[in-house]
């Protein structure tokens, strides 16, 4: 071949390579719709774990899947918080990437900070729907002296084509212990390289929560902005991922903090770009008064002295803590919607030969009761089983989203989903004509089909059926 015929060849290829990434690439920004957050809810039993928002406008906000977890960890401490949620340039290809840890179980905050866990929980899905199962990334284990791995955070390095994953770890340096932004490199979030320093702050100061947006058509001249709590929240600006970065300044002079006495401090900065418009909204959670989120919006990051404050806001149903935000695009946003969009009815659950007693939780026992106070305590979901296949049922609190009825050794409690086949297998029943009645439904167990859900002396169990007295006791229906 000659000199000119390879130039022609070579710059065919580069040509052909070009047109697929930009066509792929194309196909990721389609007009965007919409936007999902990751999040967790809080410390409580299965408050620590990965929740779905979905707003329309990015400033109302709706919980998914009936304000129940999507996704349990089953890995590490069980337990996850801060999630990240990132998608591949060409959006064929999602992760979410979340720290491993669960106060809940008891762990204290110390004993999180300086010998917990080093991994991250990471998983993978092609559409947003489907998700793997979680998997550790111990990207802190190398680093010496290492307490923790904490609120981490991916994004793309298009100068690269990997990702580099990014987050707070609690480790001795230079003689001082405190919280430094590590990180790696990866491709495909499971290897990675050694871990790296990337932010330190000066003296004891530590630094936790940065997060990182990317401003293609960028104000003030920078493609990237980073927020991160240091006792401010620090606002940095550069253009690349690893820098240089500028100091743009803090928040204080809006009287919002990461630490400083007075005024309002917040922590997990939360970025996101509103669609169609050159507008960005910084999403603070002030978790010193547990009010949740608050945002601040500004059409040019160039300065920190653009940030406004917002009241045009709700944030549904649940606590929403630490999490991300992304835009989606029509067939993302029709796709988790499909899936975790659909409000189920609310419905209580009527005794046949009590009629005025429903089924109901009290101190996480169930029984049947009459004049139910709280009311909530005496309404469901019944939603698909979560174990089973078409026509099963499980049955959700509706003032404990997430924790369902389940059998142990017979007997009726309400709990939180654990992931476990053997929570899923309790917590699952099969509605067939009323024993009693057949208009009514009795529920049949998935795992001990020879059994139904029965009242005994008004406490709900699970038992063999043999006379009249348990047809009665055994049959309910669906009320509002």
């Amino acid at each position: 071949m000659t000199r000119v015929g390879s130039l022609l060849a070579a710059l065919a290829l580069l040509f052909t390579s070009w047109t697929v990434t930009a066509a792929d690439r194309a196909a990721a920004l389609e007009p965007f719709t919409g936007y999902l957050m990751a999040h967790f809810t809080g410390e409580h039993a299965n408050g620590e774990q990965i929740y779905f928002s979905h707003s329309r406008d990015g400033l109302h906000w709706t919980d998914l899947n009936n304000g129940a977890p999507v996704l349990l960890s089953t890995v590490g401490t069980r337990g996850v918080r801060d999630p990240s949620l990132v998608r591949s340039p060409a959006g064929d290809r999602y992760w979410i990437v979340a720290t491993d840890l669960r106060i809940a179980s008891g762990t204290s905050w110390g004993d999180a900070a300086n010998r917990g866990s080093t991994s991250l929980v990471v998983w993978e899905s092609t559409d947003l729907v489907n998700w793997s199962a979680p998997r550790l990334l111990n990207v802190a284990g190398a680093i010496t002296g290492a307490g923790n791995a904490w609120a981490p955070e991916a994004i793309h390095d298009p100068t690269t084509g990997d990702y580099i994953v990014y987050w707070a770890t609690n480790a001795p340096r230079d003689g001082v212990t405190k919280h430094r932004i590590y990180y790696v490199r990866t491709r495909d979030f499971r290897t990675f390289t050694t871990p790296q320093l990337y932010i330190e702050r000066a003296g004891t100061r530590g630094i936790i929560d940065t997060q990182i947006v990317e401003v293609p058509n960028a104000t003030g001249g920078y493609r990237y902005y980073r927020a991160s709590a240091d006792g401010q929240i620090t606002i940095e600006a550069a253009n690349a991922v690893l820098g240089p970065w500028t100091t743009l300044g803090d928040l204080s002079h809006m009287g919002i903090s990461n630490g400083a006495t007075g005024g309002t401090v917040v922590e997990g900065p939360m970025w996101m770009p509103f669609n169609g418009r050159g507008e960005w909204a910084l999403w603070l959670d002030q978790f010193a008064t547990g009010r949740g989120y608050m945002p601040i919006t500004s059409t040019n990051l160039g300065s920190t002295r653009n940030f406004t404050t917002r009241g045009d806001y709700t944030l549904g149903t649940s606590r929403k803590r630490h999490g991300s935000i992304l835009n989606l695009t029509a067939a993302e946003e029709s796709r988790v919607l499909a899936r975790w969009g659909t409000t189920t009815p609310v419905n209580r659950i009527q005794s046949y030969n009590h009629q005025d007693r429903y089924v109901r939780h009290a101190n996480f026992d169930v029984r049947v009761d009459a004049n139910v106070s709280p009311a909530q305590d005496a309404q469901f979901r019944v939603v698909q089983g979560l174990a089973g296949g078409s026509g099963h049922v499980s049955i959700q609190s509706v003032n404990f989203p997430g924790y369902y009825l389940r059998h142990r050794d017979f007997d009726f409690v309400l709990e939180p989903d654990d992931g476990s086949a053997q929570f899923r297998a309790d917590a699952t029943f099969l509605p067939v004509p009323g024993l009693a009645a057949s208009s009514w439904t009795s529920y049949q167990s998935y795992n001990f089909p020879d059994r139904h859900i029965r009242h005994y002396g008004y406490e709900l169990r699970l038992d063999q059926i043999t006379d009249a007295m348990g047809r009665a006791d055994a049959t309910f229906r669906l009320t509002g």
